[in-house]
């Protein structure tokens, strides 16, 4: 079969290290022909690993991007903000693109981003890993199969996870959402994604409620410094004390926090990294705005509700749902790959075990890329996370901001109208007025 060959934009944990690592563990499948990274150190590292030579390494994307088509795909995986113009150029150079979420914090360059791959004819799918777990594709197939009778309700719980939140949105890269994207996309379009794909129907309104609470100046401890290395008091009962953080915590190497720290991950390297880098900084004096937890409201067209709470003071990071219908309920665990279902005409209880990897979304990242491989080897556009049904579950997630900051009910058909308003088909849109949401910078170290 043939080996579907592929340039990276953006060699970041997520780029270089899980999407472009398919290529190493599965080189019957995919092959890194190009690299396009700011860092030098990062696109050095990836130029290594998989054999790119010199001339095909590219400082700023757009030097990439003006060569001669030159793989079947593009694998964008730059900061939030930074997809739209590498996504857009790919399309129309005649790459297929896998494109990391979200796909844009701006909704008229979401909008757009779905028409051109419409217009052009090629693939574009979005990193909505969860649709390929084992563990959402079961509970997908028991809806189908009538297991549980009509839907008619959802809870479902994202658990993000003390030390997750810390690193990746109070000293990480999407701790701002006017430099990034708000938390609930960023973090939570996953969510939106799945709850609009269970509950099988468009959604019609949206509400949501939360804050930032904890992770601010006035809950530092007295005399915590800027940098828990200039000798903070309380580093031996701070969950958060970087070198503690980054050294014992059982997640910080599966899950890649300390390569994001430094790409020497030699404990004198990461140490020097966290005396003065934005992972060494005290939890409470970061310049973090993004909330730590938020509630979400959903109405659908066929009357399912749905409520999702997402929280950063949890232990783990898991997900948890609740599906209640008129033939039964459902309750499962992601992580624990748990379902369980009650029939309420016979009084009989199933449990389901799955297995689930421990890392990668529990398998997640790897089932997507495998399903990426199969869509362009068979040359469909109609993938189970292409833009034309990523679009409305980005869509939720920006309306449930709206709601967040106004404390208004947003109807959904109403927002998307005035999205549609602003984008004018397949042309770039220059819709700058994206205060409220993020500032544009183009870095390439996404984690």
């Amino acid at each position: 079969m043939k080996v579907i060959t592929a340039v990276l934009i953006g060699a970041g944990l997520r780029g270089g290290w899980v999407y472009a690592a398919y290529a190493q563990s599965h080189p019957e499948d995919l092959k890194i022909v190009a690299v396009a990274e700011p860092d030098e150190e990062r696109r050095n590292l990836i130029a290594e690993v998989h054999g790119i030579p010199e001339e095909r390494c590219y400082q700023d994307y757009r030097e990439l991007l003006e060569e001669e088509k030159m793989a079947d795909c593009a694998l964008v995986c730059t900061q939030d903000t930074m997809h739209f113009e590498p996504v857009t150029k790919a399309l129309e150079k005649g790459y297929h693109v896998l494109c990391e979420k979200p796909m844009s914090p701006d909704a008229s360059e979401i909008v757009t981003m779905g028409n051109m791959a419409e217009k052009y004819g090629r693939i574009l799918m979005i990193c909505h890993v969860l649709r390929y777990s084992s563990f959402f594709s079961r509970i997908k197939n028991l809806i189908e199969e009538d297991r549980l009778g009509r839907l008619i309700s959802i809870q479902h719980i994202e658990e993000v996870g003390y030390w997750h939140h810390a690193h990746s949105f109070v000293r990480g890269n999407w701790r701002r959402s006017d430099e990034t994207s708000p938390m609930i996309l960023q973090k939570c379009c996953h969510d939106m994604d799945i709850l609009l794909w269970l509950a099988g129907s468009s959604c019609t309104k949206v509400s949501s409620f939360g804050d930032l609470t904890y992770f601010k100046e006035e809950n530092a401890p007295e005399g915590a410094p800027a940098y828990c290395l200039d000798g903070c008091p309380h580093r031996n009962q701070c969950a958060f004390y970087a070198p503690k953080f980054y050294f014992e915590h059982p997640k910080a190497e599966p899950d890649g926090f300390i390569h994001a720290v430094s790409a020497d991950t030699r404990r004198e390297a990461v140490l020097e990294e966290l005396k003065t880098g934005p992972y060494g900084r005290c939890v409470f004096h970061c310049d973090n705005n993004v909330v730590d937890h938020q509630v979400v409201n959903l109405e659908f067209e066929n009357h399912v509700t749905v409520n999702m709470t997402m929280s950063a003071f949890t232990e783990n990071c898991a997900r948890r749902i609740h599906i209640m219908g008129t033939k039964g309920e459902l309750r499962g665990n992601m992580e624990l790959g748990e379902i369980e279902i009650s029939d309420f005409s016979t009084g009989e209880k199933e449990i389901i075990q799955l297995y689930t990897p421990p890392t990668g979304h529990s398998g997640s990242d790897t089932n997507m890329m495998k399903d990426f491989v199969r869509y362009m080897r068979e040359d469909s556009t109609q993938v189970r996370s292409g833009a034309s049904v990523s679009v409305e579950s980005h869509l939720i997630a920006l309306a449930a901001e709206k709601s967040r900051v106004t404390g208004e009910t947003v109807d959904l058909r109403e927002f998307r109208k005035e999205t549609e308003g602003c984008s004018y088909g397949s042309e770039k849109v220059l819709h700058r007025d994206r205060s409220a949401f993020r500032r544009s910078a183009y870095c390439g170290k996404n984690e």
